[in-house]
């Protein structure tokens, strides 16, 4: 299979326990539970660096617990709440801005970078994490949305190995290991939850507020890949980072709705087999199997009992009431700038729907505007990725 992903783990490369970990966007709810990984398996990490966004008080009580070397926020704001919680003694060396991620993905003292930040914002570290050759725990599909040919090609060209956090591309990575030949495989098959709206149609969903969209069935985690969830962007997403991440086109890569999210995903290889990964929705799961690849560790999540999960279902996504799910592979498919202002707009649109500013339903509708709209441009290199995207959000911006 064409992919800088290993499916074997004999030529993964394997840093050695204790790893020296970073943890970008550690005040998240993905970085909450790698440190619950962490904190059950001290013996296997050492926490090089934790970065927090614009949390500087959680962050300061996380390295008051786990002692990195290195602390990162993004503003002065969050620079001031950081050093006024920290407790008195020596604390970690403190990086400010945007830049500070990236520097944090390069250093020569981590062994594993765990990108967990939330959109677009991720993409440089990512890069620089793969043109430093670490390994990457990837939990921003953002990352690869923007730029997956140039990460892919820097993953080639220093060695870097992605392992993806995502529960879905986990259970692929997982379903692949050992046959990951393209002759072998016939699809892959990405499970979704469905969102809080499953089978409610376009009228209902006109009317829906913040507060029923940020209320997902299954899984805890933050507004912007909540609201995601809940228009199926995210598992639109999720597809176009599986053509990055396993060298297949869209339409190898099937969508089917799965409401109970104990089945994360499947591959169907050309002798009609499936192969699924099952488990309770929680993310310390795919995190673990990420962090301490290629061995397997406990982690503090409730047993999967089939008898009492009771009845497993699934059904086809209605991509006339969610057209994000459409969008997504039209996108695709159109080159490799059209992706990017599908995220930059969806990004914009979902913060003015958090905001009030904007109903549910606008959603879509403003980034299929705003697809109609684009030409396609040369994004070969990560300034020209990044120019587009802040050209697309301020046009979108402008325009609501």
């Amino acid at each position: 299979m064409k992919t800088y992903i290993s499916t074997w783990p004999a030529t993964v490369p394997s840093p050695p326990f204790p790893r020296r970990l970073v943890i970008l966007g550690a005040t998240g709810s993905i970085g909450d539970s790698a440190l619950k990984v962490v904190a059950k398996h001290p013996e296997r990490f050492t926490v090089t660096a934790l970065a927090g966004g614009h949390n500087g008080r959680k962050l300061a009580a996380l390295c008051a617990r786990f002692k990195p070397k290195y602390a990162a926020v993004l503003n002065d704001t969050a620079r001031t709440e950081f050093l006024d919680n920290l407790p008195d003694g020596p604390g970690p060396e403190l990086l400010v801005g945007p830049d500070a991620y990236v520097r944090l993905a390069a250093l020569d003292e981590a062994d594993l970078i765990l990108s967990a930040i939330v959109g677009a914002a991720g993409f440089a570290p990512t890069l620089a994490a793969a043109r430093a050759g670490k390994m990457i725990g990837l939990a921003n599909k953002e990352s690869l949305v923007l730029g997956g040919h140039l990460i892919r090609a820097a993953c080639r060209a220093s060695g870097a190995v992605v392992l993806p956090v995502d529960s879905e591309h986990n259970a692929l990575f997982q379903g692949l290991a050992g046959h990951g030949k393209d002759e072998e495989i016939e699809r892959l098959i990405l499970t979704a939850s469905g969102g809080p709206f499953r089978g409610k149609d376009r009228a209902f969903l006109q009317t829906v507020t913040r507060e029923q969209a940020l209320a997902h069935p299954n899984w805890r985690m933050g507004a912007k890949i909540s609201i995601d969830s809940a228009t199926l962007m995210n598992k639109g997403l999720e597809l176009i980072e599986a053509c990055h991440l396993y060298g297949l086109p869209p339409d190898r890569i099937d969508v089917v709705v799965h409401p109970q999210s104990i089945v994360h995903s499947l591959v169907e290889y050309v002798d009609g087999s499936q192969l699924g990964h099952l488990s309770n929705p929680d993310m310390q799961v795919p995190i673990a199997h990420c962090l301490c690849f290629p061995e397997r560790v406990t982690v503090d999540v409730p047993r999967l009992r089939l008898a009492e999960a009771g009845s497993l279902t699934f059904e086809a996504p209605d991509l006339a009431a969610f057209p994000c799910l459409r969008l997504a592979r039209e996108a695709f498919d159109a080159g490799p700038s059209h992706p990017i202002v599908l995220n930059a707009i969806n990004e914009i649109a979902v913060d003015a729907f958090l905001h009030e500013r904007i109903g549910f339903t606008d959603i879509p509708d403003i980034i299929e505007a705003g697809l109609d709209r684009h030409t396609a441009v040369d994004v070969s290199t990560p300034e020209a990725v990044l120019a587009l995207d802040r050209e697309i959000r301020r046009e979108t911006e402008a325009s609501l």
